[in-house]
């Protein structure tokens, strides 16, 4: 069984570089707001579902050409986020379910896409490992420029980053829920550790 595909040289140098600096200059980058798994990162979360793409593309422009290519026409939800890993940082083991503060009984993604923006030159550690239960089933050394798609319900980490520089990813995890699951997740929302003046969330219909 496939677990995971790798695509490589996915996108133009030129988009990459625009796409790194225009995630480390968001007003919404900061320690990350994701939970105690995710040791010594940054980032910030985009929730969204199909019906608001346009406006995740009005407000982050520098996302679309990413969420052209990896967005599963099946999916209507999606948790999109930036990871910035430095040394000594990690994410431990965990299955993703990040919309469950919006529906406690959501199950894991169909598919999770990562795309590798920056890799360090010289990388040690920092290697994105899968498992089905107890089953190692992949470990994958980032390369730049490369989407990573794996099966959503695997048990996930990043080895801790031995190597000095950034490693920074940016992943969605993507959901197809039915139509009462759909209804609990907000439209739009920005997560993100900055001051709460600074977050947009559309109001969930009744």
């Amino acid at each position: 069984m496939n677990y995971y595909r790798q695509t490589a040289n996915a996108f133009s140098t030129t988009y990459l570089n625009d796409l790194r600096g225009a995630i480390l200059a968001c007003p919404y980058f900061a320690v990350n707001n994701l939970n105690r798994d995710f040791v010594g990162t940054k980032g910030f979360s985009v929730v969204f579902r199909r019906s608001h793409i346009a406006e995740v593309e009005r407000q982050f422009p520098f996302f679309k050409p990413y969420l052209d290519q990896v967005l599963e026409p099946t999916c209507n939800a999606f948790y999109l986020n930036p990871l910035l890993l430095k040394q000594g940082s990690r994410v431990d083991p965990h299955i993703d379910r990040s919309l469950r503060s919006y529906c406690k009984t959501i199950e894991p993604p169909l598919l999770v896409s990562v795309l590798y923006v920056q890799v360090p030159s010289v990388l040690k550690g920092g290697e994105l490992v899968l498992r089905n239960h107890k089953q190692q089933v992949g470990q994958i050394k980032p390369q730049v420029n490369t989407v990573v798609y794996f099966q959503g319900d695997l048990t996930h980490s990043i080895n801790v980053m031995e190597a000095s520089g950034d490693r920074l990813s940016l992943v969605c995890e993507q959901y197809c829920l039915d139509e009462a699951e759909l209804q609990d997740i907000v439209e739009f929302a920005v997560e993100s550790r900055v001051a709460q003046s600074t977050r947009t969330k559309t109001k969930r219909r009744s």
